[in-house]
């Protein structure tokens, strides 16, 4: 026992040259999930209601929003074929880069080539590369505000600057071009987009996307598209892909079947280049896009494999289904938003999963801030709502209606009441 202490002694005392990487633990705590985990964590363990789970964009667990049978069968028949046991070529199979090239050329003035598509491990994959290919030292990239917080974790992770231009709520959600242009310098690499939008729900028109496409040019940047909710519209503005205009600016799109198919645990995604002037190639980003792939990891293969049936065979029933349920969900949500008084919806959304609505603090009694409202509507109604600055808007509220009907109603009649209760008298 006591030879056992003096040896813990010894190794306690003794200096060890190792250590974590703080910079990491800076950028874990901008992600969704770690904000996520926050709020169920504060989750009232006595509570017996369901907890309603109105902040994340994963509605897979629901009836309403099983995926296809189309999609589960070309799986099983890609693993049960046995083609599929080997290593993937680093950039993805031809059948899967064919497949994703035909899929995204139906909506565009020109048609793609596999060697234009790069599979990848979700569309976080695809968005880790082309960050990653863009940095080198003082150069900076054009982030939306709200966004995705990935981007800016994963550009603090690599030493990219950011730089935000806002969304303007009284515009729809459109992209401030003004900031985009006075932002821009020498060293600005790129800007993005998420069309459909996350976490605004708006659905960019093709006149506005040919306004980002002439701006970006005319400062001398590609345009990132995130499109993962591709095709997930039900309002009045039609899905235009990005890709459309890369006549007048290099386009990369990065994408998956996360949303439009429901399966977001798949982890398939894809990044086009969509450059019919080969602008993409004369500049190296091909090549660093293809270098990044040979160190990194590989989709899986039999998915991989499955991805020529599923984007070919998938009825357009299944889209208009998935797409019926949104619409139905985001009436429901916009409905009951209006009864609640602390809240102020902006724009009724018209695509992807989700809305940001307003908190109005001046009416309630014992609320800090967007990060408070949430934790303690999480303890007292076990409702789970993404606090704003999460995704760059401090004091607004991001809500998914991805969810069944009746639970989002539910989480929003909850909602209401918790209000009540915390509304100055």
């Amino acid at each position: 026992m006591e030879n056992s202490r003096a040896g813990a002694a010894a190794a306690a005392a003794h200096k060890w040259k190792f250590q974590g990487n703080d910079g990491l633990n800076t950028a874990s705590a901008l992600s969704i999930r770690s904000v996520l985990n926050m709020l169920n964590s504060n989750i009232d363990q006595n509570d017996t209601r369901v907890v309603v789970p109105l902040g994340h964009g994963d509605p897979s667990s629901f009836p309403s929003f099983r995926t296809t049978p189309v999609a589960e069968d070309g799986l099983v028949d890609a693993l049960r074929s046995a083609k599929f046991n080997s290593y993937s070529s680093t950039v993805g199979i031809l059948p899967a880069r064919r497949a994703v090239s035909e899929y995204l050329s139906r909506d565009l003035p020109y048609t793609l080539s596999p060697d234009d598509v790069f599979m990848t491990v979700g569309c976080t994959q695809a968005i880790e590369i082309i960050l990653t290919v863009l940095a080198r030292p003082g150069a900076n990239i054009l982030l939306p505000r709200p966004g995705f917080p990935f981007y800016e974790a994963r550009a603090a992770h690599c030493n990219l600057e950011v730089r935000y231009f806002d969304l303007l709520p009284e515009k729809g959600w459109e992209v401030d071009l003004k900031a985009v242009e006075d932002m821009s310098d020498e060293n600005t690499m790129a800007m993005v987009i998420i069309n459909p939008g996350n976490p605004c729900g708006n659905v960019f028109s093709y006149q506005h996307l040919k306004k980002i496409a002439e701006t970006a040019r005319k400062v001398g940047i590609m345009v990132i598209t995130d499109e993962v909710y591709d095709h997930l519209a039900f309002g009045s503005t039609p899905f235009t892909p990005m890709g459309v205009f890369a006549s007048i600016v290099p386009v990369l799109t990065v994408g998956s079947i996360s949303k439009r198919w429901i399966v977001p645990g798949w982890r398939l995604g894809w990044l086009v280049t969509n450059d019919p002037d080969g602008i993409f190639k004369e500049s190296g980003i091909v090549e660093s896009i293809k270098g990044y792939l040979n160190i990194s990891s590989d989709p899986p293969t039999f998915i991989q494999g499955g991805v020529p049936h599923i984007l070919s065979k998938t009825t357009d029933e299944f889209f208009s289904r998935i797409i019926g349920v949104l619409k139905e969900t985001a009436d429901i949500c916009d409905e009951k938003l209006k009864e609640i008084p602390c809240i102020n919806c902006p724009n009724k959304p018209e695509g992807s999963m989700f809305v940001m609505v307003k908190l109005e603090l001046s009416v309630l009694d014992g609320i800090k801030d967007d990060v408070d409202f949430c934790l303690k509507l999480a303890k007292e109604e076990s409702v789970i709502i993404m606090p704003g600055i999460a995704v760059g808007l401090r004091n607004w509220l991001r809500i998914t209606f991805a969810i069944e009907p009746s639970s989002l109603e539910d989480g929003l009649e909850r909602m209401k009441a918790f209000c009540k209760r915390h509304t100055k008298s």
